[in-house]
């Protein structure tokens, strides 16, 4: 192959025209051939559809190619995974038949996911990719190992069991990869990933990345990094392209408004979050009712049926996936251009992981939060601390904030080549019953929808009097009363008896389940002392 025509032979995929925002087009004009990378690894990157370098990408490429240790963070769905994979390739000798890389991932279907960017990215280059977790057989993992493997690519509790058993050979590989390392350097994983560390020899060199960083990972970098360079493409936290609503309901008219935005909004494909296992598993069964596809994932499932929804949700055979926070972490499906958190997050670092599910890659997304009376305070502390503003939704969103005309121009996710075979059993005695089926359209269950009840938030207080607190304001709801509410005296709003203020100036909670307003005036704001 000549040096002038070789990327005429390249099979590149359809052109993605999507809108993009600053957060992957605020470059410095460099190209992927600037960085000196080998030309199979080009072909790789090129045939993945890749065309110019991210802001991340253009600052730790050089800088891991050069050696150094590296501390980056920067934003969710902005490139960070090709940050390392692509230096990570180009350092690895493939006619050298030794781990040369390890890449720690916190989840097993990230783990899936990275290791096949890096079958993808490294197609030509004759590198050999493993992915280890657990819920999958050890015996299958250590007859894999007896084979030459040049990036291997895990959960930490399987890798340091292969480590700690002397089947995955540590003391002579270079390059050491964390990905979401907020998450590894968790009280959860610290422990292990500094067991892991001590299987590599001293002169190794690390890559941390992530889109948060606590105090945790400062004191694991003075231990473990050698004058690592730190990058910092966070100036704002929350993606650009992302719109960011709340609807303010009931617990009970959640599943009625989750219905009403199925029907209004154009969908490609959507995440919805709920905050336990059970109540992801009744809402993915309601949503399959209502005549919507829907399949379900959490930590309970057995790893093989878990292996199994990710790759099938990835490559669009079902539009709604219903998950727990284990999905919140890296997971990149272009397709998503909606996220529904069904259970408003506890933490500004959840709500921030689990948004960033849509808009990948600078495109644009919607993120909808349904909120129940409870949720206000989480609602205000995240926008402080996120620095952003999550708006009121309004009757009509407007469909150039997150839908795209031409979908066939949508990347689909590199496709898995194999999926590893995982245990069938279910953790702690849970017993999968497996995905919901559809049997009716929403046209035909329409007719037939009488306000669905949906089981109390786990976070929900179970006081006795609870059932008769929304007494007072049904009277203001009902659409044939006559009169409307009284206005509010001394500074306060008749709320049932016991009901905190609503503490947001100038605003009401929305009512997106097709009743009117409870009251059209102004909430007065507590002054402080």
């Amino acid at each position: 192959m000549s040096d002038l025509n070789w990327k005429e032979s390249l099979n590149i995929p359809v052109k993605d025209t999507r809108v993009q925002t600053d957060d992957v087009l605020n470059t410095q004009g460099k190209t992927f051939e600037d960085f000196n990378l080998k030309r199979e690894l080009l072909m790789g990157i090129f045939e993945a559809g890749f065309e110019k370098p991210s802001p991340i990408q253009e600052e730790s490429i050089p800088m891991a190619l050069a050696g150094r240790d590296i501390l980056a963070r920067a934003k969710n769905g902005t490139g960070k995974t090709a940050s390392f994979v692509i230096p990570s390739l180009q350092l690895v000798k493939p006619k050298l038949n030794k781990t040369q890389v390890l890449i720690l991932v916190p989840t097993r279907e990230l783990a899936l996911q990275t290791s096949q960017v890096v079958r993808t990215l490294g197609k030509h280059l004759g590198i050999q990719c493993m992915v280890t977790t657990g819920g999958t057989s050890l015996k299958d993992d250590i007859m894999r190992l007896h084979d030459p493997v040049h990036v291997l690519v895990g959960t930490p509790g399987r890798v340091l069991d292969l480590a700690a058993r002397q089947i995955a050979d540590f003391s002579e590989c270079p390059l050491f990869v964390m990905d979401e390392a907020d998450k590894m350097l968790s009280r959860e994983f610290k422990g292990v990933i500094e067991q892991i560390l001590s299987f590599f020899p001293p002169d190794r060199q690390s890559l941390l990345f992530s889109a948060t960083f606590p105090y945790a990972v400062k004191s694991f970098m003075d231990k473990h990094l050698t004058k690592p360079y730190e990058i910092n493409l966070m100036d704002e936290l929350t993606l650009r392209g992302i719109s960011q609503f709340y609807a303010f309901v009931e617990e009970k008219q959640k599943l009625h408004c989750l219905n009403t935005l199925f029907s209004k909004l154009q969908i490609n494909q959507s995440i919805i979050f709920c905050n336990s296992t059970s109540r992801v598993e009744l809402l993915a069964k309601k949503i399959t009712e209502l005549g919507y596809s829907c399949y379900y994932s959490h930590a309970k499932m057995p790893q093989q049926a878990r292996n199994k929804v990710f790759h099938e949700f990835r490559q669009g055979k079902v539009r709604n996936l219903v998950c727990s926070d284990l999905l919140t972490r890296g997971i990149d499906v272009q397709a998503v251009n909606v996220v529904i958190n069904f259970d408003f997050p506890k933490t500004a670092e959840t709500y921030l992981h689990r948004i960033g599910r849509s808009g990948r890659f600078g495109h644009l997304g919607l993120a909808i939060n349904l909120m129940s009376w409870n949720d206000r305070y989480n609602l205000y502390k995240i926008e402080q601390e996120l620095g952003t503003e999550i708006k009121p939704i309004p009757a009509v969103i407007d469909k150039s904030l997150y839908v795209n005309e031409n979908e066939e121009s949508i990347p689909r996710p590199f496709k898995l080549e194999e999926l590893p075979k995982g245990k069938e059993r279910s953790a702690n005695g849970y017993n999968y019953q497996g995905q919901p089926e559809l049997q009716q359209t929403p046209q035909q269950i329409q007719s037939q929808l009488q306000a669905p009840q949906f089981p109390q938030a786990p976070h929900a207080p179970q006081a006795p009097q609870a059932p008769q607190a929304p007494q007072a304001p049904q009277a203001a709801l009902a659409p044939q009363a006559p009169q409307a509410p009284q206005a509010p005296q001394g500074g306060q709003y008749p709320y049932p008896q016991g009901a905190p203020q609503y503490g947001y100036p100038n605003q009401y909670p929305p009512q997106f389940n097709g009743y009117p307003p409870q009251f059209n005036g102004q909430y007065s704001v507590p002054q402080q002392q």
